[in-house]
């Protein structure tokens, strides 16, 4: 009788630790399947770090409730779970704070959005590709392909600077010409080769700005617009075609000038570098002596 007994409970609890087994199967493929559902409704109408973030919660969730059904049909008192792991979270609370602190700012940034997923951000010194928005961290992937992990609390406190918010970017090539140069020659020169350059937008139009006399050079600030995804190449071609445009028109790109004095109310004079002429051997310079 009693064996019949012990076979039955036996029984009774393989089968539901089957049922709970199967709680959890159908839970996770469940899950699975819904939160690419939320993924591909959300993105229409959001951007991708947010249809990510909505797909992550249906897809916990669903597997938590099933969860919570496999061990309350294994016995488990809900109850009491909660309210161990309520103990459990308040110690890791206060031991964890820094923790809490990027879980907080995550939500911030989650509300905020100065950047989503692949946009090109700069915090201090590391620029790269958005790669995740997570609670706690950010993660990067810089243009030398490595991976940066930057905690959420860092980012609310630090200049955050999006690359690619915006369309369009603007490039500012600074340049020095000599001062025996006419600034409305180099102007034109400057405007010509943006005009011939086909990744210079039109509009807005290229900026000639003249800021001053430098200890060497007039100083130049010449501004032309690209859209964002041509910048880098807009850069390069800018540079090298405005160096060869002054040499060909003949416009000189000075370097550094000095000036010596030798007194407070003398002249300046040139200084003049000479290669130093070779110095006789001993042999050609030494005594010589006379034969009687």
């Amino acid at each position: 009788m009693l064996d019949s007994i012990f076979d039955f409970i036996a029984g009774a609890q393989i089968l539901k630790g089957l049922r709970a087994l199967l709680f959890l199967v159908v839970g996770f493929l469940l899950a699975r399947f819904v939160s690419r559902l939320v993924q591909r409704v959300t993105t229409r109408r959001f951007s991708v770090h947010h249809a990510a973030l909505f797909r992550r919660a249906a897809f916990y969730l669903i597997l938590g409730l099933f969860l919570a059904s496999a061990l309350r049909e294994l016995g488990f008192s809900l109850g009491v779970l909660l309210g161990a792991a309520g103990v459990l979270s308040v110690a890791i609370g206060f031991a964890s704070q820094t923790s809490a602190s990027n879980l907080i700012s995550g939500l911030f940034l989650i509300g905020e959005r100065p950047f989503s997923t692949g946009d090109m951000i700069r915090v201090g010194n590391t620029t790269g590709e958005v790669l995740s928005v997570d609670l706690l961290s950010v993660k990067l992937r810089t243009f030398d392909n490595l991976y940066v992990r930057i905690p959420n609390e860092t980012l609310i406190k630090t200049e955050v600077t999006t690359l690619t918010r915006f369309p369009i970017r603007r490039f500012d090539l600074q340049v020095g010409v000599a001062y025996k140069e006419d600034i409305e020659r180099v102007r034109k020169v400057l405007m010509e080769v943006a005009d011939k350059n086909p990744l210079c937008l039109d509009e807005p139009k290229p900026l000639f700005i003249f800021n001053g006399f430098g200890d060497s050079s007039l100083n130049i600030q010449f501004s032309v617009w690209a859209k964002r995804e041509n910048f880098l190449e807009l850069r390069n071609s800018m540079q090298l075609s405005i160096k060869r445009a002054f040499d060909e028109a003949g416009i000189e790109i000075p370097f550094p000038h000095r000036t010596l004095y030798a007194g407070s109310v003398t002249e300046p004079f040139p200084v003049r570098v000479v290669a130093a002429e070779p110095q006789p051997s001993e042999a050609a310079t030494g005594p010589t002596h006379e034969q009687s």
